[in-house]
């Protein structure tokens, strides 16, 4: 079973440069971490798109020839994760379209709130939708035919939509930025020579050489065409700021900056303030490669004990086609990480992890280390329990599969089979970035979620949807009955 969140999304596009589509290609390869399931580029001529897209990591999904047939001096390109949608190549991005405002491509990350009412509405008025994702709902908003314009169907789209979204959109002759008004995902600016470059992250940027210029704004539609970048506030009136504040702790590369801050010192300054909180009597920290790895060093500077990469991490595990869990217990868990016995064996031992959302993978690491010889087993998590599911495009189960929400400290302590655990508070995890409180999203931790939503609204509407699909079967399986008896 998972016991880490998924990455959503990542998104790139460039502007101005003969080979577009090779910086695309580049620009996920430095975002792959962000969605590893599918990745496609789409390109444009300043005539015609050109799309490639795959199920997979981004080297498998491309080669040399598929890149110089994506001819162009404007790409776009995502790598996914679905949050929204099932994993099938029809849902995988960037989504094209060709209407009578011309051609689009759009790649998106992040997940709609008000998706299933919209896409309803949509239908009722005649749309068909290719696809199951809520990207393909901003597509069909910006065709409506009452606006005149691509910037003005594209404001009246996204003044539509809600929840988290930064999109990169391609027309024939332009590339398009655009970030939510609460600013929930992160987007920058890019420059490289002439050209231009928005992305997820400002690591893909430093990959392909391209100069950071800044992020792009919450609320704010980025334009980048021959007569260079032009920049509008789609939202008249300022809306509250809710960076995810788990881009930090654990989504975004270590190598990116993000708000000015760069995610690395963040992450050692968590785990500096976890041994300020919860210091214990140890003689060895041992992170949980890799998203453990900087707050481990915060916590092995801050309290003076000896800092040890115990855990070696296997960066090849990939699919497989055999089922080993009967013949290797906890194979899953333990094909990932090994451990290297020498340095925990007769050792008090603080393992520090960046969360924990169900629990199983940390219970094996613990028992791992037990097993190993390890004297005592402290385990300290760089950010607060997680209570509550996020709707904004990460993958963290429902309430019931949470483990901090159904069962106290010491319950998981007992589970995980730990001498102590102990979490980083909200308000240490917020001092540590050096941001007010009041710029993040933190309805994970606290339940108070920044756009308004409701569940079961978005329940009906789907079992709505799925009570028609029901019918137009029944009906159809009817049909073939009578022709058959015919």
């Amino acid at each position: 079973m998972q016991d880490y969140p998924k990455h959503y999304c990542g998104v790139f596009g460039v502007y101005g440069h003969p080979n577009a589509a090779e910086l695309a290609y580049y620009g996920l390869f430095a975002l792959q971490h962000r969605g590893q399931e599918s990745a496609g580029i789409v390109t444009s001529d300043g005539n015609n798109f050109r799309l490639h897209r795959g199920m997979g990591l981004v080297p498998q999904v491309f080669n040399g020839q598929i890149l110089h047939d994506l001819v162009g001096n404007i790409a776009v390109g995502h790598t996914r994760y679905s949050t929204t949608g099932s994993s099938h190549l029809r849902n995988a991005q960037p989504l094209t379209v060709d209407c009578a405002r011309g051609q689009i491509a759009i790649a998106h990350n992040g997940n709609l709130t008000n998706a299933a009412q919209l896409r309803d509405e949509l239908e009722a008025k005649g749309s068909i939708f290719q696809t199951t994702v809520d990207s393909e709902i901003i597509l069909h908003l910006m065709a409506q035919p009452d606006f005149n314009g691509c910037t003005s169907s594209l404001t009246h789209a996204i003044r539509r939509i809600e929840g988290a979204y930064s999109l990169v959109l391609m027309t024939d002759d332009a590339l398009i930025g655009v970030r939510d008004p609460h600013g929930f995902r992160p987007l920058c600016l890019g420059q490289i020579g002439n050209g231009w470059v928005l992305a997820s992250e400002s690591c893909a940027l430093d990959l392909i050489h391209a100069k950071f210029v800044r992020d792009v704004e919450p609320g704010e539609i980025v334009i980048i065409n021959k007569e260079g970048v032009t920049s509008m506030q789609a939202f008249p009136e300022q809306q509250r700021r809710a960076f995810c504040i788990f881009e930090y702790v654990y989504f975004a590369r270590p190598d990116s900056t993000i708000a000015k801050r760069n995610v690395y010192k963040v992450r050692v300054e968590m785990g500096r303030q976890l041994a300020r909180e919860h210091a214990v009597a140890a003689d060895v920290i041992v992170p949980v490669p890799d998203s453990g790895n900087c707050a481990a060093l915060g916590y092995s500077l801050e309290s003076g004990v000896p800092f040890e990469m115990a855990f070696v991490r296997n960066h090849y595990v990939g699919r497989s086609f055999l089922q080993p869990s009967q013949l290797i217990r906890d194979f899953d868990v333990r094909v990932k990480l090994n451990l290297i016995t020498e340095l925990v064996r007769g050792k008090r031992v603080v393992v520090v992890d960046d969360s924990i959302v169900r629990g199983t993978t940390c219970k094996t690491r613990v028992n791992t280390l037990k097993e190993a010889g390890a004297k005592e087993v402290h385990v300290r998590v760089s950010c607060p329990p997680h209570m509550h599911p996020c709707v904004y495009g990460i993958d963290f189960p429902d309430r019931s599969k949470l483990m901090a929400a159904n069962y106290s400290l010491e319950d998981i302590r007992k589970y995980i089979n730990a001498d102590s655990l102990n979490y980083l508070s909200q308000d240490g995890m917020v001092a540590a970035t050096g941001l007010p409180k009041e710029s993040f999203c933190m309805a994970c931790y606290d339940g108070h979620y920044p756009v308004p939503f409701d569940p079961m609204v978005n329940k009906h509407t789907i079992e709505r949807r799925n009570g028609r699909a029901q019918g137009l079967l029944e009906t159809l399986a009817k049909e073939r009955a009578q022709i058959r008896l015919l």
